[in-house]
């Protein structure tokens, strides 16, 4: 285990450079896990969430292009990503960084690993459910092939998402639904009282 972790340390260094500036310690550290797929809306929610709870996102795609300059999705390529992830996230939560996780995490054997991530560092665990209507999602997937938004790290376009949407296993926690093409103030509200109580 201790051998992995310093495989691992030099990437997860880099991601937590890349973050930038922390938000500050909180009493009870809060993994706040959006769940999705491409094109859901995943991102907007998770930066609309972190200025009104103070949390850094750690989003995937970010990770994977920090990493890897020309990504091929494989599944070695995707399994040193999440396992940077998972310690990196493991480092903040023991320091008691409040975070937003930001990837699809569509697969129940994903999110179990995300589970025991707060389990080991004590860290309360809230999921978000991201949806939106297929039509909305297709608009937004030819914004993205037009690179009409910059803030936009995905490079899914809509045959990943028909291709991940036939594999998605529900969410058998307890959790938060979003539905992005309205108004997501309302979810977004309740997550932030959930995460302070």
């Amino acid at each position: 285990m201790e051998e992995r972790r310093e495989r691992l340390a030099p990437d997860v260094a880099r991601i937590r450079e890349m973050l930038g500036q922390l938000p500050a310690a909180m009493p009870r550290p809060v993994l706040v896990m959006v769940a999705g797929l491409p094109g859901s809306g995943k991102s907007h929610f998770s930066r609309l969430l972190s200025r009104r709870l103070s949390a850094v996102i750690v989003q995937s795609d970010a990770v994977r292009q920090t990493l890897f300059r020309h990504p091929t999705y494989s599944p070695e390529e995707s399994f040193w990503v999440f396992s940077v992830i998972h310690q990196l996230l493991r480092d903040l939560l023991r320091e008691r960084i409040p975070v937003i996780l930001d990837a699809t995490n569509l697969l129940k054997s994903n999110r179990e690993q995300v589970y025991d991530v707060a389990k080991q560092t004590g860290a309360k665990l809230i999921i978000v459910w991201v949806e939106a209507p297929p039509e909305v999602v297709f608009a937004r997937m030819e914004r993205r092939a037009a690179r009409a938004d910059r803030s936009d790290r995905s490079e899914a376009g809509w045959i990943v998402y028909e291709k991940l949407r036939a594999k998605v296993e529900p969410i058998s926690q307890p959790h938060f639904v979003v539905d992005t093409s309205r108004d997501v103030r309302p979810i977004v509200n309740k997550v932030v009282r959930e995460a302070r109580r």
